[in-house]
């Protein structure tokens, strides 16, 4: 077998290798080639839309902090989350506690990548009662200030 047959049956085989992963049903190579440029683009769009998607829900809820404030019998444990960390946030929410007259009693937290806070507040003896809903909106806002 000479060099031109090797390479014509080695394009041969690279031809319908090209056809099978392009699910193409031509026969002739300017066809087949067209079919498998076809198949490549839809896959692009495809996966640009993912990564659009992928981007969306990442964005969404990188952004949305998770906030709960649960009555104890006297103040609230409060629990915050966020995927990411900002400068200053653990400022601002201890803020929000001194504005609405809660004295942390009790606190963990961690800043390294996700910020992430457990707190119990106990409301100050000349405040009035405050109610679980008012310090989980007091906590959101003063995370909305700092974003």
């Amino acid at each position: 077998m000479s060099s031109r047959d090797r390479r014509k049956a080695a394009l041969q085989h690279k031809l319908q290798q090209l056809r099978a992963a392009s699910n193409s049903s031509a026969v002739n190579r300017a066809s087949i080639i067209v079919d498998a440029l076809k198949h490549i683009q839809e896959l692009k769009k495809k996966l640009e839309e993912l990564n659009a998607e992928q981007g969306n829900a990442e964005s969404s809820s990188s952004q949305l902090p998770m906030v709960t404030v649960e009555t104890l019998e006297r103040g609230f444990l409060i629990n915050v989350f966020l995927e990411r960390n900002c400068p200053g946030m653990l400022a601002a929410i201890l803020e929000a506690f001194e504005e609405l007259g809660l004295d942390v009693l009790d606190a963990r937290v961690s800043c390294e990548d996700a910020f992430q806070l457990e707190a119990v507040g106990g409301e100050s003896q000349e405040n009035e009662s405050i109610d679980a809903q008012v310090v989980k909106q007091a906590v959101l806002q003063a995370i909305k200030n700092i974003e």
